[in-house]
């Protein structure tokens, strides 16, 4: 049978029954033999455009889908209704693709470079959906017409220009799958260095700090830098570890990030270069289960200056994120890792999704997107989680045991 496609549009203020009203007619039109192929609808500050993509046999005409609009009476109080004939979509048009963008607030002008870059590679951009406005605007795009790595390029670069953070994924129910997201914890979880805190405690403050920043930017081997800096903390007291735990501070948006995670069903994890002794009580109070980071040695309650057993650095970060996926049953394209220091890009190289978080540049260079705003929860919009679903999860009460 011979199909024609017909695009209704609904606009004006919106009201009650409109809706209702609109289907009524379609379903009097599509009762022999159509179909609804697709529906879009958004609603600002009142206003309403509601879309319907029929597709039905060739004798229906625009006049008898007008005449069906009309009969239920849906042109009033400011609504217009339009009917046009669409071509079909075409076979094998190709997948969605969704690109997240995000900045301390988005300006139409970012928005036009964004979408000059959509356009130059022959995308379209389908649909809109406003994310977050506070404490970042977050924007999620779904893009259609054109090969991933062409749009994450230009856009990417698009968005380096104009000051966003951007990402491109696939678009699919995998988004809302179970995932594992792994974080460094110094500076990405945490907004302290330990190793420095410790320093502090045994006036050893500036020699740790510069072995930190070389090893950080990658000047260092991880693992010979933090054997030398845990050797300047021999002879201090067990309950050093104690107080620098208790003056800890977490990255804004850390909690709600993690807790959002969890009511979800997804599964955090920290892997850290850090001391377990210092964070393990910290991630058992924020119910987080999966740590994997070093232990330093204790004699008669005093630090030895030394390091038990294999150290984690950058390839032991990679091989603790795969080692967790595997034990969770998280394939690795649903895993994320979120880190900002160079022993961290293995770990972000493996993830599904590697996020650099207010990274240094050769973070930035292997990672999938970067964020460079300093909300740790911001990591969730890169996931289709809106701003009003976390505020949703946070005053949820809490689930029974």
């Amino acid at each position: 049978m011979a199909t024609t496609s017909y695009l209704v549009t609904v606009s004006g203020p919106d009201r009650v029954g409109c809706g209702a009203e609109l289907w009524a007619a379609l379903a009097q039109v599509t009762a022999a033999g159509g179909t609804l192929a697709d529906v879009g609808q958004i609603t600002i500050r009142g206003s309403l455009v509601l879309c319907a993509d029929i597709v039905v046999p060739d004798h229906v005409t625009v006049e008898d889908v007008r005449r069906a609009l009309q009969q239920r009476d849906l042109e009033r109080d400011g609504l217009t209704a339009e009917v046009v004939r669409v071509n079909p979509e075409p076979q094998g048009a190709g997948g969605r693709l969704l690109v997240t963008l995000l900045a301390p607030q988005v300006a139409p002008a970012q928005l036009q470079r964004i979408f000059d870059g959509i356009a130059s590679v022959g995308a379209t951009c389908e649909r809109i959906i406003h994310l977050a406005k506070y404490p970042v605007d977050a924007y999620e795009l779904a893009v259609r017409g054109c090969d991933s790595d062409a749009l994450r390029a230009v856009v990417a670069a698009a968005a380096q220009d104009v000051g966003v953070d951007i990402a491109v994924q696939r678009a699919g129910l995998h988004r809302r799958a179970k995932h594992l997201v792994v974080m460094d914890a110094d500076s990405t979880l945490l907004q302290d260095e330990v190793i420095d805190l410790l320093a502090q405690a045994c006036q050893c403050a500036d020699e740790v700090a510069d072995i930190t920043a070389r090893a950080m930017a990658g000047e260092l081997d991880f693992a010979a830098s933090l054997r030398e800096r845990v050797a300047l903390l021999e002879g201090l007291p067990e309950s050093v570890l104690d107080d620098v735990r208790a003056s800890l501070r977490l990255t804004p948006g850390a909690r709600t990030l993690v807790r959002t995670l969890l009511r979800l069903g997804y599964v955090p994890a920290v892997v850290s270069g850090g001391f377990e002794e210092v964070l393990a009580p910290l991630l058992e109070e924020l119910g987080v289960s999966l740590l994997r980071a070093n232990r330093l040695e204790v004699v008669e309650g005093r630090l030895t200056g030394r390091v038990l057993g294999e150290i984690v650095d950058r390839a032991g970060k990679a091989r603790a994120l795969e080692a967790f996926a595997a034990e969770v049953g998280v394939p690795l394209a649903q895993t994320v890792a979120v880190g900002d220091g160079a022993n961290d890009i293995d770990m972000i190289s493996v993830a599904g999704l590697g996020i650099a978080f207010n990274a240094k540049p050769v973070v930035r260079e292997h990672a999938d997107t970067a964020l460079s705003v300093p909300y740790l929860d911001a990591v969730l919009y890169f996931l289709g989680i809106s701003r009003e679903e976390i505020d949703d999860e946070a005053l949820a009460p809490a689930e029974s045991a």
